[in-house]
């Protein structure tokens, strides 16, 4: 995975900051910073990774996570093809790690909040009527100015902390060891991954875009992306195949293909190892609950 990029999203001066974005696309940057992040998407699709995890993103998605996060939420090709005229827009609101101090976090009032910040170290999604409640809170954050804007992000945390209808996102016990020099070399990587992960890619053939010999980048690999090069490749193929799924009416046969599996049966058993559930059940539940 593309080693992350450690970046400053606020001054010193500010509580938090709040920004309204309406783009092409999302950032490119696999990066990490010492802010807490509240995001949503308002508009775009695309593959979001955030640690160690790969997943599909639409409209609606809320995500919160904690400082030191490794994250990207990167648009389909056809948001980057020269002559689109897609755009993406989302609300991102940052705010320091040390905003309400330790002297306020460990009293009894702010249990949940504090709570809630330690489950942001995995990275948490929100679903449901909270996401449809936060995705407001934030759309009237952006006028608030002064004191009514930290009291609404004090209102929208307590939303977070209370809820139930949540999902961990990273795994258990995932640690961040991005290093910047990695950069460089970890860019080529990934984006000669994102641009040909539905054709067949050797270990032999990355490992060359890294200047590494192939077992070397295999363990620099695990160690960066906390999970071997092939499940990578896996794991998106198996989020483009569910994107398809949800998004067009191509048979079961024509998504597998389209994702790369030359054969049914792998498709097939590699889809039910990540998602627990076969294509057309996985299909099938989405169709049920909309």
């Amino acid at each position: 995975m593309k080693t992350a990029v450690r970046k400053s999203e606020i001054l010193e001066s500010k509580a938090f900051v709040i920004n309204y974005l309406n783009d092409p696309f999302f950032d490119t940057n696999w990066h990490f910073h010492s802010e807490y992040q509240l995001f949503v998407v308002l508009e775009g699709r695309g593959t979001r990774f955030i640690g160690d995890n790969i997943s599909h993103f639409q409209e609606g998605d809320v995500v919160f996570i904690g400082p030191d996060m490794p994250h990207l939420w990167r648009n389909d090709d056809v948001f980057f093809n020269k002559n689109s005229q897609l755009r993406v827009q989302g609300i991102v609101i940052y705010f320091p790690n040390n905003l309400f101090g330790d002297c306020l976090l460990n009293k009894e009032e702010m249990l949940g909040i504090k709570q809630l910040f330690d489950r942001s170290k995995r990275g948490v999604e929100f679903y449901g009527q909270t996401e449809k409640k936060i995705v407001a809170m934030m759309k009237d954050l952006l006028y608030l100015p002064g004191v009514e804007g930290i009291i609404q992000l004090l209102t929208i945390l307590k939303v977070l902390s209370d809820s139930t209808e949540f999902r961990y996102i990273s795994s258990l016990g995932y640690t961040n060891t991005a290093k910047e020099g990695d950069k460089d070399r970890m860019n080529e990587v990934y984006t000669f991954i994102m641009q040909n992960y539905r054709k067949n890619i050797s270990l032999e053939e990355v490992a060359e875009i890294a200047n590494m010999s192939p077992t070397s980048f295999s363990r620099f690999f695990k160690v960066k992306a906390n999970k071997s090069f092939s499940s990578f490749i896996i794991e998106l193929r198996i989020g483009y195949a569910c994107k398809l799924l949800l998004e067009d009416n191509n048979t079961i046969a024509q998504i597998c293909y389209e994702s790369g599996y030359n054969t049914l049966s792998n498709f097939n058993k590699q889809f039910k190892e990540i998602t627990h559930k076969t294509p057309y059940e996985y299909k099938k539940e989405y169709l049920k609950a909309i």
